[in-house]
């Protein structure tokens, strides 16, 4: 794969052979739209709820680390949940330490989901912007890192 940021066809199947043998083919249910209240035509449901960690996104995060250079210190995320259940799965996969942070507002189960695939879970502020610049830091090598705020930050 090279470095540009270009998707093509042809990326997305060299992709998809490389995480095919670590996620699940899922289900597909075919509906009509009158179903739902609109003028009828068919609709096809790929039902990603059945993937490992419960959502699309343990793709891109398998797609992440299978393609690219995992320092050994592992990797971190900035979450709602999900994204980060996917990476913290993908990560115990694959053999590498997950750091996840997510917001204060994170329902106790996608927090239990994370911690349960072997990622440290750190609770931040709720708002994404305050997440993101630590989980930046904390990706960096030690010496690289400035003093992460341990309150939050003032409004």
């Amino acid at each position: 794969m090279t470095a540009t940021m270009d998707i093509t066809r042809e990326r997305i199947s060299a992709t998809e052979a490389v995480i095919r043998p670590h996620i699940r083919r899922t289900p597909l249910i075919q509906a009509d739209l009158s179903d739902f209240g609109l003028p009828a035509a068919p609709i096809t449901f790929e039902l990603e709820m059945l993937q490992h960690s419960g959502s699309f996104k343990a793709r891109g995060a398998f797609a992440n680390l299978l393609l690219r250079q995992i320092p050994d210190v592992g990797v971190v995320a900035a979450s709602g949940g999900n994204h980060g259940a996917a990476v913290a799965y993908a990560a115990r996969r694959v053999g590498v330490p997950a750091t996840i942070f997510v917001p204060d507002i994170t329902s106790p189960a996608k927090a239990e989901r994370i911690r349960n695939y072997g990622a440290k879970l750190v609770v931040a502020a709720a708002a994404m912007p305050t997440r993101s610049p630590r989980a930046k830091r904390m990706s960096r090598r030690p010496e690289q890192r400035r003093s992460m705020p341990t309150t939050r930050p003032k409004r």
